[in-house]
């Protein structure tokens, strides 16, 4: 179970403080921590792109404590978002929608759209109802790295960059939000999250997965994100202890993540069993890459995940984070190489 932590009213004055004086806070969301500056300041939010080292054409979610303040935003909602937020919030969605005039391009990308979510997390509810405003927030990281799904993730890789970092624990789904945008009355899933297809389908009826050429830029589209430094492989999933033997011959050092124990031992392997619960894996999987991260291997093999549903958001996050996958082809095994 984990537990779930609430502020004091000194620290949440302290962040609304920083906000306010245009310096960024870090704090929990039930996805992953954030990196927050006031939405309404476009220097402030220029100090999220320096800090991460993120691209200048990458939107941010802007976060809200309730859809009351959704008019500030969102020049137009459409119907079907009226019905997710219902459904769905405060919780683990994104919704894109078209900008309001007042919102400034570092937010947006320079696109006509802007990604909204109102987060449950207790603690970031505090934040967002003591400050009053919008909360520009991507993940609390470098670009393209390891979302931090814990305080000391935060300050051990951003350090100094937050004046506050409001510690709530551990995330409790560990994986980043689901977002979905509007096209002409339907709605078309862009990543997937905790909120699942068929979750959005019993609300919305037809939905489309995946994003086309006219779709929005949205955080986490990038081909290759999520990543630990150390290279990373996933394996077809009963070959992962003859895969851990092979990458680990002449004493190379390899970790391993894994839905079980191994069969045997590996002498040079550091091995995770993260489980076989879809929910468990997603919540520990980052903090699982970066323990592996730190343990001095050549390379982090990961078996290959269930297909379904409940594992499309932890497929979606290793096939960004691998720089190759091993396919299995009438026994033999070939790597090939992610761009």
């Amino acid at each position: 179970m984990v537990r779930v932590v609430r502020a004091t009213q000194v620290e949440i004055e302290s962040a609304v403080q920083a906000l306010r004086d245009g310096e960024l806070v870090a704090f929990p969301t039930e996805t992953v921590y954030g990196l927050g500056a006031n939405a309404q300041n476009p220097a402030a939010v220029v100090r999220i792109f320096e800090a991460k080292g993120r691209p200048p054409n990458h939107p941010v979610i802007v976060h809200l404590d309730s859809p009351r303040y959704l008019h500030r935003w969102v020049r137009e909602v459409p119907e079907a978002a009226t019905r997710l937020a219902e459904s769905f919030w405060p919780g683990p969605l994104t919704m894109v929608m078209p900008r309001a005039a007042s919102v400034h391009d570092v937010i947006t990308g320079g696109q006509d759209t802007i990604a909204i979510r109102v987060p449950a997390h207790p603690m970031a509810q505090q934040l967002l109802t003591a400050f009053g405003g919008g909360i520009a927030a991507p993940s609390a990281n470098r670009y393209g790295r390891l979302s931090p799904t814990r305080a000391e993730h935060v300050r051990e890789e951003l350090g100094e960059a937050a004046r506050v970092i409001l510690d709530g624990g551990e995330c409790q789904i560990g994986l980043e939000s689901t977002i979905v945008s509007f096209e002409g009355g339907g709605v078309r899933l862009l990543r997937p999250g905790s909120v699942t297809a068929a979750q959005l389908r019993e609300v919305v009826g037809e939905l489309v997965s995946g994003a086309d050429s006219r779709s929005p830029r949205v955080p986490g589209g990038a081909p290759t994100h999520y990543a630990p430094t150390t290279p990373m492989t996933i394996v077809p999933a009963g070959e992962i202890d003859a895969q851990a033997d092979a990458a680990s011959a002449g004493a190379r050092r390899v970790a391993v993540l894994a839905q079980r124990l191994p069969l045997r031992a590996h002498k040079y392997v550091t091995w995770i069993n993260a489980g076989r619960r879809p929910e468990s894996y997603g919540r520990d999987l980052y903090a699982n890459l970066r323990t592996l991260d730190k343990a001095g291997c050549q390379r982090i093999l990961v078996q290959a995940v269930p297909d379904g549903e409940r594992w499309e958001a932890i497929r979606d996050r290793l096939l960004r984070a691998a720089t190759s996958v091993a396919e299995s082809d009438d026994g033999t095994s070939t790597l090939a190489v992610l761009p």
